[in-house]
C-alpha cells in the first residue's frame, strides 16, 4: 500500500511539472497559425497570474483580485485567469502607389480555456447595430467602425485601414481582435496560407518559462514602411538584407528572482560596443527623470554588455524589490486641486450722520 502511495504521488509530480511544458507547446503550435509580423509580444497571463503575482501583491489584494475575476465570470461569462496566452503582432506594409505611408496592422490574439463563440456572441450582443458581420473563408468576422479614428482618418488618410475593428473566431477557443486586412490574414493563415516565418515563433517561445517576452526585426520594417523594397504596386529588391536590429527580450522567474534577459543583433562587434555604449548612456540619463529610488535601483541592476556581434542586457532582480515598487505605487493618490480660498463678503459700513446740536 505505502508503495502505491509513493508511485501515486511520483506520478502527480510528474504531471504537475509537464502541465506548463504542455501548456507552452500548446500555445507554441497556436501561434504558429499566425499571418506573419514584423514584431510579436507574447505574455502568458496564467504564468504572471499564478507564479509571478503572489510575489508582490499581498494576500487580500490577490483574494480581491480572484474576487473581481469569479465575479466577472458570472457575469459575462469570461474568467481572466483562463487566458494562456496574449499576443500582440504587427506587420509593416510597403508604401501605397502614390508613395504615402500605410499604417501597419495591428492585431491582438488570446487563447485559452474559454469559449471564443461564446464570447464573440455576448459581445455582439451588447454592441448591437454597430456591429456587421462578414464572411470569410469558413469563418465569421464582426466588424465594428470606430468613429474616434475615423475623424482622424479624415485629416490624416494614413489611419485610413484603422478606421474599423473586427473579432473572429480563430479557433474554439482562441480569438482574434484587429483591423480589417490582419484579421483577414490571420483567417487565411489558420486555413493553411501565409503563415508566419517558424523562425519569428521560434525566436519569441525559447524559453518555456517565460512570463512575457517580445521578438521583432525593427530595421527591415522601416526599410519596408519608407520603399526601400518598393511600393505594393511596384516591387524592388532589397539591399538592405541584415539582421541588424533584430531583438529578442524576455521576463522569467528563478527562485526568487525575476530575471530578464536579452539581446539585439549589432552586425560586428565594434558596432555592439558602440550601441551598448549608447543604450547605457541613454538608461543613465533616463534615470534622472524618475525620482523614486526603488524604480532607480531595479534599472541600475540591468546591466547592457556587447558580446560578439550583439549586444546583450540582462538583470536579477529580488522579488522584495518588484513588490517594493509595487507598495510604493499603490499608495501614489493623485493630486487633489484645492480650491482657492474663499473671499469672506465685507460688509459695507454706512456712515453715521450725528445730529448736530441745537442752539438755545
Amino acid at each position: 500500500m505505502k508503495r502505491n502511495c509513493s508511485v501515486l504521488r511520483l506520478l502527480l509530480a510528474v504531471v504537475v511539472l509537464l502541465l506548463p511544458a504542455a501548456a507552452f507547446a500548446q500555445s507554441s503550435a497556436s501561434l504558429a497559425n499566425l499571418p506573419e509580423a514584423d514584431v510579436l509580444i507574447y505574455v502568458s497571463p496564467q504564468r504572471i497570474l499564478n507564479d509571478a503575482a503572489p510575489k508582490f501583491m499581498s494576500p487580500t489584494d490577490l483574494s480581491s483580485m480572484r474576487s473581481a475575476f469569479g465575479e466577472m465570470k458570472k457575469s459575462v461569462g469570461f474568467d481572466p485567469s483562463t487566458v494562456e496566452y496574449l499576443v500582440i503582432a504587427l506587420r509593416f506594409h510597403k508604401p501605397a502607389a502614390d508613395l504615402s505611408f500605410v499604417a501597419p496592422d495591428i492585431m491582438a490574439v488570446m487563447g485559452g480555456d474559454f469559449s471564443s463563440d461564446s464570447l464573440l456572441s455576448m459581445a455582439q450582443m451588447a454592441l448591437g447595430d454597430k456591429v456587421h458581420v462578414e464572411k470569410q473563408g469558413n469563418k465569421s468576422i464582426a466588424f465594428m467602425k470606430v468613429d474616434a479614428i475615423s475623424e482622424q482618418a479624415a485629416k490624416n488618410p494614413m489611419l485610413k485601414s484603422l478606421v474599423e475593428i473586427g473579432a473572429v473566431a480563430l479557433s474554439a477557443n482562441s480569438i482574434a481582435i484587429g483591423n480589417v486586412p490582419y484579421l483577414k490574414a490571420a483567417v487565411e493563415a489558420s486555413e493553411g496560407s501565409a503563415r508566419i516565418n517558424p523562425a519569428t515563433i521560434q525566436s519569441l517561445m525559447r524559453d518555456p518559462n517565460v512570463l512575457a517576452a517580445a521578438t521583432g526585426a525593427p530595421l527591415s520594417s522601416v526599410a519596408k514602411a519608407i520603399g526601400m523594397f518598393g511600393t505594393e504596386t511596384t516591387p524592388r529588391d532589397g539591399r538592405c538584407d541584415t539582421p541588424f536590429g533584430n531583438f529578442y527580450s524576455a521576463v522569467t522567474i528563478t527562485g526568487t528572482n525575476f530575471n530578464l534577459r536579452g539581446a539585439m543583433n549589432a552586425d560586428n562587434p565594434d558596432t555592439a560596443k558602440i550601441i551598448s555604449s549608447l543604450l547605457a548612456g541613454l538608461m543613465q540619463q533616463g534615470l534622472g527623470s524618475v525620482p523614486d529610488p526603488k524604480f532607480q535601483a531595479i534599472m541600475r541592476s540591468i546591466k547592457m554588455t556587447p558580446k560578439e556581434n550583439e549586444v546583450v542586457w540582462e538583470a536579477d532582480i529580488p522579488e522584495k524589490a518588484i513588490a517594493d515598487l509595487f507598495t510604493a505605487v499603490k499608495k501614489v493618490e493623485p493630486a487633489t486641486v484645492s480650491a482657492p480660498p474663499t473671499k469672506t463678503k465685507t460688509q459695507t459700513r454706512r456712515p453715521v450722520h450725528r445730529k448736530r446740536p441745537t442752539k438755545n
